[in-house]
């Protein structure tokens, strides 16, 4: 069964790594993506994320239930709003039968959620603030 939110608060990665846990599924892979301090030249302060949160929850769900239909659990969270360096910013997570599908769909998860899902990135760098479109993790 797979479980997607949109949070407003700092993501527990521990309960959400419990989410895809079950006696079915040998392989479990997960990413979490962070606030970094640097891209390339770029120094990074803090970060804030926002979304059409309806519309992100329905194509969160859409991801999840067609990776389900394949036999694997699928767990899919973003966080909104202020975000410091070090915060967990999404946690994606796959548990399959077998290692190499888990990694698969959960690789190709967080790259089809950096795409499609609309989620917007303000970066409040030194040298000025700049917008993101789609969320760039």
């Amino acid at each position: 069964m797979h479980y997607v939110a949109i949070a407003a608060q700092p993501l527990d990665v521990q309960a959400l790594y419990e989410k895809l846990k079950a006696p079915e599924f040998g392989g479990i892979v997960t990413f979490v993506g962070t606030v970094r301090q640097w891209t390339d030249e770029i120094e990074t302060q803090s970060l804030e994320y926002t979304a059409y949160t309806e519309m992100a929850l329905k194509e969160m769900t859409k991801l999840a239930v067609a990776i389900e239909a394949k036999g694997a659990n699928v767990v899919i969270v973003h966080r909104v709003g202020q975000l410091e360096l070090t915060d967990e910013a999404v946690f994606v997570g796959v548990a399959a039968a077998h290692r190499g599908e888990a990694f698969k769909w959960c690789e190709y998860l967080i790259d089809t959620v950096k795409k499609q899902v609309p989620i917007w990135k303000k970066e409040f760098d030194t040298d000025k603030i700049r917008w993101g479109g789609l969320n760039d993790v």
